[in-house]
């Protein structure tokens, strides 16, 4: 792997990495969108845990006026890393007509998804937490994800993220839905211990062109602020992060703030949809996983869309 002082990315980062010992270290792609018109929106990850045997995949639709369509499977089989210049990095396939394949043909300059995954049908987000049946519909995605902008390597961790253009195209049931509009992705691999720590993670793109994207990191008592302010071809680190965040009675965040620099940057965030997951341990250990399309208000007067995510996991020595 290249030195990431600098937080420059690897083109060979894009493939696939030799798994360690640990039992949790896992590696995913994530990859959401926000529509233009700001009315669509979806996210779509896929990761393994080799050395559980399972392959992750964890796909929601939102949308004004829609209900949250979800498609969550954590005990699939693993497939074989691929080999040769197809440019497929993950795939996932069952026996109830799941077949998806992530294809990077283009290292850090694109990244599509296609396939199809049966889902539910959910009235309500935290249907989600209770394992609520919904009704069956069928899902399926053929997307691409263009960087718009600096691929950035996280300077602490193997992980990088990279702003984009998404265009294509989604069928839902017998429904055909066109998508363009922008989002995020990201691409993992470590010892990844979802019930270990709570964070904050967002990527929106405000009216003026600039991308900013934070993950704060909540290691009690204190925090760990990481990411990006991308504008005019320029990337600045984050160097000072504070959020904090509204929950209801479901611990989904109602409301949230976000103090970032450089940049002198506040900003007001209402999510909007949520398409969150229930992420269940090894040892049976529960954590939530809200995630929400947002509107993000800058104090300055700009305006912006993307995705907030918080995971929250047991307190310590809970359940």
């Amino acid at each position: 792997m290249a030195d990431v002082a600098d937080h420059t990315v690897a083109a060979a980062d894009e493939g696939r990495h030799e798994p360690g010992d640990e039992e949790l270290w896992g590696e995913s792609y994530y990859l959401d969108f926000v529509s233009e018109s700001g009315d669509l929106a979806g996210y779509t990850r896929i990761g393994v845990y080799p050395n559980l045997g399972v392959t992750w995949w964890t796909t929601s639709v939102v949308g004004d006026g829609r209900p949250l369509v979800s498609s969550i499977d954590h005990r699939l089989p693993l497939e074989a890393a691929p080999r040769g210049s197809t440019g497929t990095v993950m795939a996932a396939r069952s026996a109830d007509d799941l077949s998806v394949e992530y294809v990077a043909r283009q290292p850090l300059r694109s990244m599509s998804v296609r396939g199809r995954a049966p889902a539910r049908v959910l009235d309500r987000p935290s249907d989600v937490y209770r394992g609520t049946a919904g009704s069956a519909c069928s899902l399926e995605l053929d997307l691409t994800w263009t960087t718009d902008g600096s691929p950035y390597h996280y300077d602490v961790t193997t992980r990088y993220e990279i702003p984009c253009l998404v265009r294509g195209e989604l069928r839902i049931g017998d429904e055909h839905v066109e998508v363009q509009g922008q989002g995020q992705r990201d691409h993992s691999w470590g010892v990844r211990d979802w019930w270990a720590i709570a964070w904050c993670w967002a990527a929106a793109r405000l009216d003026d062109g600039t991308r900013v994207h934070w993950a704060d990191i909540r290691l009690s008592p204190t925090s760990v602020g990481l990411g990006y302010v991308q504008r005019g071809g320029q990337t600045r680190p984050v160097t000072s992060l504070d959020v904090d965040e509204t929950l209801d009675q479901d611990g989904l965040p109602e409301r949230a703030r976000a103090r970032v620099e450089p940049g002198d940057l506040h900003l007001e965030i209402e999510p909007r949809r949520f398409a969150p997951a229930l992420l269940v341990a090894p040892d049976g250990r529960l954590s939530r996983f809200p995630r929400a399309v947002a509107r993000f208000h800058a104090e300055d007067g700009r305006r912006g869309a993307g995705w907030i995510e918080w995971n929250q996991p047991p307190p310590p020595g809970g359940g």
